[in-house]
């Protein structure tokens, strides 16, 4: 059965969530990437994409992510015919390396960016990376350089931040530099570690 040890590791756009899986893994902790594996599979899907969205979304042999995430975005039928086509997929290949993660009887965590949005994973206990909505907007137009208003559409498209915070079993606060980020994650590396060792 999977998902018996996963936990759900998830967030909000620009919240440190790939920082706290990259902490998490040297704090000797497995992690499956959602987005590593969404990745992979629309990589294997240039053809499929071309079908559906044209050749301008295709450069070469790869997907063109900037530009579709672009459309998708601001097109919510677009939107849809991604995620009715990934999601599945996705959903597939976290289930087969959940289970094999299960054999080793200690919990992982599973990267689900929309966990709480999408809820199609049997996983009940979730740590959330929280950052303030202020943080969190500043933190997304200096890395992607996105316009105020392109970004909190982006960020809008998700869950509230602060509903997920209360939703989650565990919060890791990411609202300061990057050594308080360690100390979260190591205090929760220890929780963990409490509870099933």
């Amino acid at each position: 059965m999977a998902f018996k040890y996963a936990i759900a590791l998830t967030g909000g756009i620009a919240t440190g969530k790939s920082t706290v899986a990259s902490l998490l893994a040297l704090n000797g902790m497995r992690v499956i990437d959602a987005d590593t594996i969404s990745h992979e599979i629309l990589d294997a899907s240039v053809q499929w994409v071309k079908e559906s969205f044209g050749d301008e979304f295709v450069i070469g042999s790869k997907v063109d992510r900037a530009k579709l995430g672009s459309l998708v975005f601001s097109d919510a039928k677009a939107k849809k015919t991604l995620e009715d086509y990934l999601h599945p997929k996705i959903r597939e290949e976290i289930k087969k390396r959940s289970e094999k993660q299960d054999e080793f009887k200690f919990p992982y965590l599973i990267d689900i960016p929309l966990f709480f949005e999408k809820s199609g994973y049997d996983i009940k206990d979730s740590v959330v990376v929280y950052t303030p909505k202020e943080i969190q907007l500043d933190r997304f137009i200096k890395r992607n350089g996105y316009s105020a208003k392109e970004s909190q559409n982006r960020i809008s498209s998700q869950m509230d931040i602060d509903e997920k915070k209360q939703r989650a079993t565990w919060v890791i606060d990411n609202s300061k530099d990057l050594k308080h980020l360690q100390k979260e994650v190591e205090e929760f590396v220890d929780k963990i570690k409490g509870i099933y060792l």
